[in-house]
């Protein structure tokens, strides 16, 4: 064999460990123990691998990566099958293991889907799901008016526990409750009517339930001031015109209606 014929046809122990990504050391190691002893040597004694060393190297490497024990590796190429069985059942290892990773991943993913749904909403969150609705510049205004009340406190011992979902579910709520407003007040029933006076009472309970304890007292002073704040106002007039005080005045006949 001549020195050009040589270097096409056999590899140096460095050029094998780079071309299968493993170390010199694991190289060794195999040639120790016999489960890859290179066939060749240099006339200076260096090892040299051929081409079925290298056949026989990668279906050492793909074992090892299927997690194999050596000692099993070397027992399986023992078994006289050829490359092309070796290679039949290293796919069908792998596939085995591909329908398990499979099955981890949709598991991780579930557990991940539950714990991002058991953290509370983002400010982020919030301006998603209602828009102009929520502004970093309201809450601040609430935080300023009514951060030393009762109810600020109850609300906000409440809220920051609530998860997106949480917070998808009070929009849901508040919809319904002025969906039931506009559908009284196109119906041309007045607002002592039974129907504005149950969304009153819907729009009651909805605040109680999901922020503070609210009773009709109380909910007389917010029917208020949806009418004396602009922005209120606006809100509900953006729904229907004429609702703001539609809604006060539905409100005030449902806390009339509780005291009788």
């Amino acid at each position: 064999m001549t020195g050009r014929t040589q270097e096409m046809t056999t590899w140096t122990v460095g050029q094998v460990a780079e071309l299968f990504d493993v170390t010199v050391r694991t190289l060794h190691h195999y040639d120790e123990i016999g489960l890859l002893v290179p066939s060749e040597r240099s006339r200076t004694g260096y090892r040299l691998y051929t081409d079925e060393d290298l056949t026989r190297l990668q279906q050492v490497v793909v074992y090892r990566r299927l997690e194999m024990p050596l000692d099993e590796i070397a027992t399986l190429l023992r078994g006289g099958e050829d490359a092309a069985d070796h290679l039949r059942r290293q796919r069908a290892t792998v596939m085995t293991r591909l329908d398990e990773l499979r099955e981890l991943v949709s598991a991780i993913d579930r557990a991940l889907e539950r714990a991002m749904n058991d953290q509370p909403a983002t400010t982020e969150d919030l301006k998603e799901l209602f828009g102009d609705g929520f502004t970093d510049e309201y809450e601040q205004e609430a935080q300023d008016r009514w951060g030393e009340t009762d109810a600020w406190k109850q609300s906000r011992s409440r809220t920051k526990r609530y998860t997106k979902a949480d917070w998808e579910q009070v929009k849901q709520e508040a919809d319904a409750v002025n969906a039931a407003f506009v559908a009284a007040l196109h119906s041309g029933a007045p607002a002592t009517s039974e129907a504005a006076m149950d969304a009153a009472e819907q729009h009651r309970r909805h605040i109680h339930d999901r922020f503070y304890d609210l009773d009709h007292t109380f909910h007389i002073g917010l029917a208020d001031m949806y009418v004396a704040d602009p922005r209120f106002t606006k809100t509900y007039e953006d729904l229907a015109p004429g609702l703001a005080a539609y809604v006060r005045d539905a409100i005030h006949a449902n806390a009339d209606r509780h005291r009788e």
